[in-house]
């Protein structure tokens, strides 16, 4: 890994499947860390299977591939004594631990926070569960579509009038994962600055979404009424959201009341400044319906790119609602190295999304492909000690 990179010299133990863990390991790695993916051998991490779509004529998911980069797999059945206690041993040189196994399981291992703080004192160990590790709801599955629903994403997200709709990626479990980051790292800082050992973090997808209501949580607390959906509004400010235009959509930020004066002008619109109905933001709240109509017709006249040029040229935050296909060709994303591309040994050329985290005199890393189940299982052992002999006995006997 990169010298520099600020987490340079810390060991990871990704014992997590699926999204938020491995979402979270992903970006340990990116920061630097050394990340041990730990996998079962009868398949692995369950998304190498979450196909289609995958990458060219290869079986590799691109679903996997997109969280699974900076890694390292280990194969390894904790279902066996032999396997745990190999667990174990890893586990005395790691620095920090992620797992998201049901409530219970690694406890019922063995593998518990209690069990091996007396392996690793100094060992962060970071549970993340659907519910958490106590209350009523803790031994409850929980799935991405699930936590935006009864943790009141859904609530707010969709047209009014119209059915509820999820958030188009899995944000539960990727705001679960940043939540998990965060916290790892502020442990390990902690554990730097005191001088002390090591700390038990609880993360849940149902607390993280929960969390991030944020403002519309603040609205019900404040007012006693629920909040509704507004499709792309927003509550408090008009205009602030998507229109149609001739051949796609414009979203257009008027979020100043210094701002309004200038999007009238650009529709060529000087009689609705003079509206005592729209005179403030106040009032175009309360009148959202009929401004938001008399907006439309006016807006759907327009293409996308000359409207999006309008209220540009007059100092109105406006853009195109991009596809990927877009994103990825737009020339702020090459500008930022926000897209990237690693060699894979099946895959070929894998494209992704680069990382956000951008630092002055340290760096990120990019430099190990997503790998595949038990690449590293060998070459992992063997730094530890372990014979060419020894790991074909442990393979022998389905240990590894």
């Amino acid at each position: 890994m990169t010298a520099n990179a600020p987490l340079d010299g810390i060991t990871v133990l990704d014992a997590s499947r699926v999204l938020s863990g491995p979402f979270c390991t992903m970006q340990l790695g990116d920061l630097g860390a050394e990340v041990v993916k730990v996998e079962r051998p009868d398949g692995g991490d369950q998304t190498r299977g979450w196909t289609p779509p995958t990458y060219g004529d290869s079986e590799a998911s691109a679903y996997y591939l997109s969280i699974n980069r900076n890694k390292r797999s280990l194969t390894l059945n904790l279902e066996s004594e032999r396997g745990r206690d190999l667990f174990r041993e890893l586990v005395r040189e790691a620095d920090v631990l992620v797992e998201n196994f049901r409530v219970g399981k690694m406890a019922e291992w063995g593998l518990g926070h209690e069990d091996l703080r007396e392996a690793n004192p100094g060992l962060v160990y970071c549970s993340i569960s659907g519910y958490g590790q106590d209350g009523p709801y803790s031994d409850r599955p929980a799935y991405d579509l699930l936590m935006q629903a009864e943790g009141g994403m859904m609530s707010i997200t969709g047209e009014p009038g119209r059915p509820p709709v999820r958030v188009g990626v899995a944000i539960a479990d990727i705001v679960a994962g940043m939540y998990a980051t965060q916290s790892i790292l502020a442990a390990l800082l902690d554990r730097e600055l005191s001088g002390g050992g090591g700390e038990y973090i609880d993360v849940s997808l149902f607390d993280s979404v929960v969390a991030l209501q944020t403002y519309m949580a603040s609205y019900y607390f404040a007012t006693g009424d629920p909040p509704g959906r507004l499709g792309s509004g927003h509550p408090t400010i008009v205009p602030y959201r998507a229109f149609p235009t001739a051949d796609g959509y414009v979203v257009v930020a008027c979020a100043s009341e210094n701002l309004w004066p200038k999007f009238c002008e650009a529709l060529d619109r000087p009689d609705l400044v003079a509206d005592d109905r729209f005179a403030t933001n106040d009032d175009r709240v309360r009148n959202r319906e009929t401004l938001e109509a008399i907006l439309e017709d006016e807006i759907a006249d327009y293409d996308t790119e000359e409207i999006t040029e309008r209220f540009q040229d007059h100092g109105v935050p406006a853009n195109p609602v991009n596809d990927m296909a877009d994103v990825f060709d737009h020339p702020q994303v090459a500008a930022r190295a926000m897209r990237r591309s690693l060699s894979h040994p099946t895959a070929g050329e894998v494209e992704m999304p680069g990382s956000p985290m951008n630092f002055a005199a340290a760096t990120t890393t990019f430099d190990r492909h997503p790998p595949t189940l038990g690449e590293h299982t060998a070459e992992i052992l063997r730094e530890r000690g372990y014979t060419e002999s020894d790991v074909e006995h442990l393979r022998e006997d389905d240990i590894v």
